[in-house]
């Protein structure tokens, strides 16, 4: 009997060529969720389980016309991740507003786990003036909640850094504390924060060992997979945390490199 196709969430981000993170990783946490990804690359990296060397950005026209093909699935959320450039940021944004209504999740990429960055000032002044406005729920790490705003001068006030993004038009900021946690904080634990007009929700999760390769990447399509089959926010929210945690503590270890998120890690596909 044919099957109906699971909720299609659009996913805008960069190809990694590891697996771990950009739309490899999209994919997985989409249909680890129950959703069905359907990607377009906003650009191409060179990279490792170290650090980023090179990214190429897709140009716009291909972008457009690679949502154009995709024309006939019914799209239910939209994840947005790796932006290299103002031209990407561009036609992302007509992008977007070609479905209003739909939820937008925005993973901010600035800085490479290795360290590399892979913004600019002035493309996070436009990211945050132009995209913004046209996103649900945003899911920056500190440092990247930090580079959006640059006016906020405490770099402890991650409270007001959420309210300045907010009143761009940004309807909630989840903020991951992983990488980055507040001085004087329990370095045990990690603690997520989601921001909202209306309130504020914290969770805390037991810090892992060692550095992971994509966890960004995975909680923000997680989320836009649990918005596209009709979770409520704080739901999706919680639950895309604790696929994350998940992941990571079911997570391979290659070397010396960032460790890769297991995303399918309740799946047995084949034995050894």
């Amino acid at each position: 009997m044919p099957q109906p196709l699971p909720p299609v969430v659009l996913v805008l981000a960069g190809h990694d060529p590891t697996g771990g993170a950009g739309i490899i990783a999209d994919s997985e946490a989409i249909a680890a969720a129950g959703g069905w990804a359907v990607t377009v690359p906003t650009a191409l990296t060179v990279q490792n389980l170290h650090d980023v060397h090179r990214v190429i950005p897709t140009r716009p026209d291909s972008i457009h016309a690679m949502v154009d093909a995709l024309g006939e699935l019914p799209v239910a959320a939209i994840k947005i991740g790796l932006i290299a450039d103002e031209a990407t940021l561009t036609a992302v944004e007509k992008v977007v507003q070609r479905f209003p209504g739909v939820p937008v999740v925005a993973d901010p990429v600035v800085k490479a786990g290795g360290g590399t960055e892979l913004s600019t000032p002035a493309l996070c002044r436009a990211y945050a003036q132009r995209l913004l406005p046209l996103v649900d729920i945003l899911t920056p790490n500190r440092y990247e909640l930090a580079q959006l705003t640059p006016d906020v001068q405490d770099p402890d006030d991650d409270t007001a850094r959420a309210v300045a993004l907010m009143s761009q038009g940004c309807q909630a900021i989840l903020v991951t504390a992983t990488d980055d946690p507040r001085s004087g904080s329990d370095q045990q634990q990690i603690t997520h924060t989601l921001h909202t007009p209306d309130t504020t929700r914290q969770w805390q999760w037991p810090r892992l060992p060692g550095q992971f390769h994509g966890s960004g990447c995975t909680l923000a399509s997680s989320l836009a997979a649990r918005l596209a089959v009709g979770e409520r926010l704080l739901t999706s929210c919680e639950q895309a945390q604790h696929f994350t945690w998940q992941s990571l503590s079911h997570g391979y270890h290659q070397g010396s490199g960032q460790a890769l998120p297991r995303r399918f890690f309740d799946a047995h596909f084949f034995t050894r």
